[in-house]
């Protein structure tokens, strides 16, 4: 470890009660570090984080809140964010995901914070379907739905700052699962759902996935180890999502059988009308565009530059499931 928990003071984290910073939450703690959360809810945040977590109530909106709970910390992780693939007024992305961001480099710039560990994703990397990639190329495009593209900006907004002295060091997750909050879609919420016999058919498509507590690990590991400006992909293995829910079935001890794969047209002509009702009843659509687009990259993002420098492993997927099987179930 490169300094003691003792000389790092205070640890501020955003997105604490979200499943990527609860692991680095967790991380932390398992350090002895101090750790504080900037929280929208106290209630919230005193059910889901350990009693060791110091909590502050605000928003990454509000930069008076950010400077408060700034304030004596040396260390900064940028957790937050808003991870929804659908919103009838998508001007929210740009709100939290990119301004808020803002607000966090502004306040972190102001107050000369050491490190500033920032969640990004692997939306941000130019990848083919079908193949591997890395860290080693940006896309330069915007990506194809309101949340890809907010997450760009915010990026492009944090390595900006590395110019004016922000001590940026990025990680970049694939979807996540595991034990932590389960308030949000994503893996952890499909588990369930084909434990309960939920879903009828799956959507065509695959997406890469990582453990949980393996997240909250490599960020701490990279404030510990890595360069400034450094970026980490995060990423364990990419599932088609028919082989995914085989396994997880298989985890479950269920006799159900996989469900069938929708067509991808048919999948398609849901979407679209699902988000043309969406408008109307103000409920989210069956099938999302984002998250069917994001199904469809299919692309295979390789996270060997953070095992190599940071010393990362990884959890194996049915070892992970298992114990998020068991976390969620039990």
């Amino acid at each position: 470890m490169a300094k003691s928990a003792q000389n790092r003071g205070v640890t501020l984290i955003t997105g604490a009660t979200g499943l990527v910073g609860y692991n680095i939450v967790a991380a932390l703690l398992k350090r002895k570090r101090k750790v504080r959360a900037l929280v929208r809810s106290l209630e919230k945040g005193r059910r889901l984080l350990p009693p060791e977590c110091e909590l502050v109530q605000g928003d990454i909106t509000d930069i008076e809140s950010i400077k408060t709970a700034m304030n004596g910390c040396n260390i900064i992780y940028h957790a937050a964010g808003f991870p929804e693939q659908w919103m009838k007024d998508p001007d929210i992305f740009t709100q939290v995901n990119v301004m808020g961001t803002q607000n966090m480099i502004d306040v972190a710039l102001s107050q000369k914070v050491t490190k500033f560990i920032y969640t990004s994703t692997i939306d941000v990397f130019d990848g083919k379907s079908g193949e591997e990639y890395d860290e080693s190329i940006i896309d330069p495009n915007p990506k194809g739905t309101f949340y890809e593209r907010s997450k760009q900006l915010a990026d492009q907004r944090v390595a900006a700052a590395l110019e004016e002295g922000l001590n940026a060091i990025f990680l970049h997750p694939a979807g996540v699962y595991g034990p932590g909050p389960t308030d949000s879609p994503g893996t952890n919420d499909f588990i369930m759902k084909l434990h309960k016999g939920d879903i009828p058919v799956l959507l065509p498509g695959g997406l890469p996935l990582v453990f949980g507590p393996d997240v909250g690990e490599a960020h701490v590991l990279a404030e510990e180890k890595a360069k400034i400006g450094s970026r980490y992909i995060l990423s364990e293995s990419y599932q088609e999502l028919k082989s995914l829910a085989q396994i997880i079935l298989e985890e479950l001890g269920s006799s159900r059988k996989v469900p069938p794969v929708l067509p991808l047209s048919i999948a398609r002509a849901i979407s679209s009308a699902g988000e043309l009702w969406a408008g109307i009843s103000n409920k989210a659509p069956l099938i999302p565009k984002g998250q069917l687009h994001f199904m469809q990259w299919q692309a295979n993002p390789q996270s060997g530059k953070a095992q190599r420098e940071l010393g990362w492993t990884l959890t194996p997927l049915r070892e992970g499931l298992a114990e998020t099987i068991i976390f969620l179930i039990s």
